[in-house]
């Protein structure tokens, strides 16, 4: 009897845990509108708690890497997963940009905005925010030294060391074994200290959303409410429409039941603006749901780099208001090749707040330097553009990695559907599921084991 009350009282914890970051983030807001001076001296308080959470990236996505390609018996299953992620980020931002475009093009609502000296000295300090070109950002996924990929905070850096690892790893063969074995318990532990952390996210979403509201204002808000307005509808449009229906289409799944599986995620998103914030737990919960260790640890990391839809939609978007506010609107001939540009540039973009301010000020700085002054006229709501841009991302991310385990047989479908009726919860205590084995359900408790082992080999 007592073994069945424990869990049940962890649940509940937690549960209480997320009504209080509701609570926080509406007294952030509150704050900030009633004393903004105060609330801008609050952010700190946020920064640090997303801190803490990057903290832990890294050697989460190295153990779940290491665990899924060291226990697989073939290669080409890897690169097979890591192919079909490639090609369909690319479709889906192209997909973005398309109708961002449309979207822009129709409301057009730059139109009549003032650019004064201050807002032309504001987009041009952003042109110095740290800006990585494609050669860059590509010499930037090999690090200094193995070790230098977890101290330096960079996702695609420790996408490749655990890579190499575990290729080297199901290379040994049984002689792996012993450190596969210690990963896992290593993995245990870096997802304990993360559930630990969680229990500081009320105090987090309080002063980042204190933070992002006492430094807009209202006046930002009414001014560019066109522009807001627009670009969240076009969010909306975009996950809930090619989404979706890609999702019901390829995996017979409802997006509304994905997302209210992914609900405490995206409230962290929320209070945070941030989606790195809530890629350790989507790694956690993607496992959970029933999707192979290999995809998953491929396709998360991977689409917080190259799968940045809300990103797009968003250069795409503010790229035609600074325009027409500058009274220099591009025509279609004009647009596109601009977009394309973007397009390769955000693939250095970070999902952390302000990397699409940032990429979109260099992009035109490089592309279209006259345009780069209009920026400073979305400096101020560019806080509250950026939680739609991290829910978009995510969103993105969350769909691909449930399309690209159904498209790789990487599925446990019945598992799937139990998990999203609710019948096998997430444990918020370990953030693990030790019951759950390979996609196709077998299984002995070891996270290690997956398809094409037999039974008790990992023992």
């Amino acid at each position: 009897m007592a073994g069945t009350a424990a869990p049940t009282a962890k649940r509940d914890r937690t549960h209480y845990l997320y009504i209080a970051v509701i609570v926080a983030v509406l007294l952030g807001i509150a704050v900030g509108f009633a004393a903004p001076g105060v609330a801008v001296e609050l952010k700190p308080i946020g920064t640090g708690f997303v801190n803490l959470i990057k903290m832990m990236i890294s050697p989460i996505i190295f153990c779940t890497i290491v665990l899924g390609i060291g226990s697989v018996r073939k290669a080409a299953k890897v690169g097979a997963v890591g192919g079909i992620a490639l090609l369909y980020f690319t479709v889906m931002s192209m997909v973005a940009l398309a109708i961002g475009l449309i979207v822009g093009n129709i409301i057009d609502p730059g139109t009549g905005l003032a650019v004064t000296d201050a807002v032309k000295e504001t987009g041009q300090a952003q042109v110095d925010a740290e800006a990585k070109d494609t050669v860059e950002f590509l010499l930037g996924i090999i690090p200094t030294t193995l070790v230098s990929a977890f101290t330096g905070g960079e996702v695609l850096q420790t996408l490749l060391v655990a890579l190499l690892a575990g290729f080297a790893l199901q290379a040994m063969g049984d002689a792996g074994r012993p450190i596969l074995r210690g990963v896992e318990h290593i993995q245990r532990l870096v997802f304990r200290i993360l559930a630990m952390i969680m229990w500081a996210a009320p105090i987090g979403a309080f002063g980042a959303i204190a933070a992002v509201t006492g430094s807009a204002g209202l006046d930002a808000l009414k001014s560019l409410a066109v522009l807001m307005l627009g670009f969240y509808v076009t969010c909306v449009l975009f996950v809930f429409v090619v989404l979706g229906v890609l999702l019901r289409m390829v995996a017979g799944l409802n997006i509304l039941t994905l997302f209210k599986y992914l609900g405490r995620e995206f409230l962290l998103i929320l209070s945070t603006s941030s989606s790195e914030s809530a890629l350790p737990r989507l790694i956690a919960k993607m496992e959970h749901l029933g999707i192979s260790k290999p995809v998953v640890g491929i396709t998360v990391p991977t689409g917080y780099s190259f799968n940045l839809d809300g990103t797009m939609i968003y250069m795409t978007m503010a790229s035609l208001f600074v325009a027409d506010a500058m009274g220099t609107p591009m025509s279609i001939g004009e647009q596109i090749p601009l977009l394309l540009f973007l397009f390769v540039a955000s693939k250095g973009a970070a999902g952390v707040t302000g990397a699409g301010l940032a990429t979109l000020a260099g992009g035109l700085q490089s592309h279209k330097p006259a345009l780069v002054d209009g920026i400073g006229l979305i400096v101020g709501i560019d806080r509250f553009m950026s939680e739609a841009r991290a829910l978009t991302n995510f969103a993105g991310n969350a769909v691909a990695t449930v399309l690209i385990g159904t498209w790789t047989k990487e599925i446990d479908r019945a598992r799937v559907d139990e998990v999203l009726a609710g019948r096998a919860p997430f444990d918020e205590r370990t953030l693990l599921d030790d019951g759950h084995g390979s996609p196709a359900g077998e299984g002995d408790g070891v996270p290690l084991q997956k398809s094409g082992e037999k039974e008790g080999a990992a023992v």
